[in-house]
């Protein structure tokens, strides 16, 4: 299904010209109206006028999240305040939040993407949409308000948390399209079987999740448990919200909303682009934000991009999964580590619980030594504790095989691991205490 046909399967040739007009409009207006940016691009040699072809983005400076700190709160705003009708911020671990601002047309802009990915992902205006995403300065769960409200759906504005409530409006209201995070859809089936509640009764058709990384072992388990098509959507604060790419019925990639947002994939290390195909750091450049314009901003998020054509008939590019991000991703002995390399494992063996917690540490200053804790099954923790070391060990030779290197297997007793309503936290790096 299509929200915006002519859009969605714009020719390239068509869809590559439109990017570069709005981008040479775009880099003309943060050049004349923010001064950071005036600043970044005289430093880099660069003018709006060089800008001849999308080849000339590469030239660019990038922006990075300690830029959006630094120009805390509304530094990087290229419009009045007074044109500025909306505020988010993200939450970030530290600091200040990195804050954006909307203007009416961007928020009719997040609106009308949000209704494309929404399409995409089933929902039609006869659903009813129980929208589980935090409401507030997180952009989750407005964002997926106003796109539901754009196609005309029922929303149902739940927000995050308060579970037992979450299930009976499902059952009462006949909820038919989920959105949340994935973790949170594997709680809430824990805690609707604790409760007798009979998931596959419901009329659930389509879940749209986001907001973390998850595997595609994670979507199975998603799906085994509940009576609904899991998709997966993409966004961050920064660059607008969720609906900067979404998950089609084919589900073999995100597809990227080229006419508002020009991707690249590049080295971390080097901050070189990268060709189709390659993993690296995921780059974004807003092309028809007013309030909040971004250049060759560093997401952090480790993906891939990918041109060929999907049999959905759209044309933009695609993305893969986010498989982790630069920075929360684990460096052992030398060894590059992702909480979903270790997901994908445990789930693909199918005798444990999809929760899990990677605990580093280091040892009287030695090698860092990573510790997996695997939480099991009802069925294997109370009937086959004879063979619990067993596990352990087959899931540390697993682990072992796909990561490269040895990790220790602590097996935990059902929801000992605890449970998130919203992002879940998967690493305790104790290094740094």
């Amino acid at each position: 299904m299509f929200w915006d046909r002519a859009s969605e399967t714009m020719p390239r040739e068509e869809l590559e010209k439109l990017q570069l007009a709005r981008l040479r409009d775009m880099v003309a207006r943060i050049y004349e109206r923010v001064p950071f940016y005036r600043e970044l691009l005289r430093q880099a040699g660069c003018e709006p006028g060089d800008i001849k072809s999308l080849e000339d983005l590469r030239r660019l400076p990038f922006t990075t999240k300690e830029d959006l700190r630094e120009n805390y709160p509304f530094g990087l705003f290229a419009v009045p305040l007074e044109d500025v009708i909306r505020v988010h911020a993200s939450s970030g671990t530290t600091g200040k939040p990195c804050v954006v601002g909307y203007t009416r047309r961007d928020i009719e802009t997040w609106a009308d993407l949000m209704a494309r990915a929404l399409t995409m992902g089933g929902a039609t205006r006869g659903d009813v949409i129980q929208n589980a995403y935090g409401y507030g300065l997180f952009t989750g769960g407005l964002g997926i308000h106003y796109g539901a409200e754009r196609i005309g759906a029922t929303v149902v504005p739940v927000s995050g948390g308060h579970t037992k409530r979450q299930l009976m409006l499902m059952q009462d209201f006949g909820s038919t399209v989920l959105t949340c995070t994935p973790s949170y859809t594997l709680y809430m089936a824990e805690e609707a079987q604790a409760a007798g509640v009979d998931l596959k009764g419901l009329k659930l058709k389509s879940g749209i999740f986001g907001a973390e990384p998850w595997s595609e072992n994670m979507r199975r388990e998603i799906e085994a448990r509940w009576p609904l098509k899991a998709y997966d959507i993409y966004g961050l604060s920064e660059v607008m919200g969720p609906g900067v790419a979404m998950e089609c019925e084919v589900r073999q990639g995100l597809h990227v909303f080229e006419d508002h947002f020009i991707p690249e994939i590049i080295d971390p290390a080097t901050g070189q682009t990268l060709p189709y195909g390659q993993t690296g750091e995921l780059v974004f450049t807003t092309l028809t934000k007013e309030a909040f314009p971004l250049l060759r901003y560093r997401t952090r998020d480790i993906s891939a991009l990918y041109p060929e054509p999907c049999a959905c008939g759209r044309t933009h590019v695609r993305m893969a999964r986010i498989t982790g991000r630069t920075d929360d991703m684990l460096i052992i002995r030398g060894v590059n580590v992702f909480p979903s390399q270790i997901e994908s494992v445990l789930l693909g063996l199918g005798y444990t619980e999809p929760h899990y917690l990677l605990v580093v540490d280091r040892q009287a200053r030695r090698l860092d030594e990573l510790e997996v804790w695997v939480e099991l099954s009802e069925g294997m923790f109370t009937d086959a504790v004879r063979g619990l070391e067993e596990l352990e060990q087959r899931i540390a030779r697993e682990l072992d095989s796909v990561l490269g290197i040895r990790a220790r297997v602590k097996l935990v007793e059902p929801r000992t691991i605890p449970r998130s309503e919203g992002k879940a936290r998967r690493v305790v790096d104790r290094r740094e205490l």
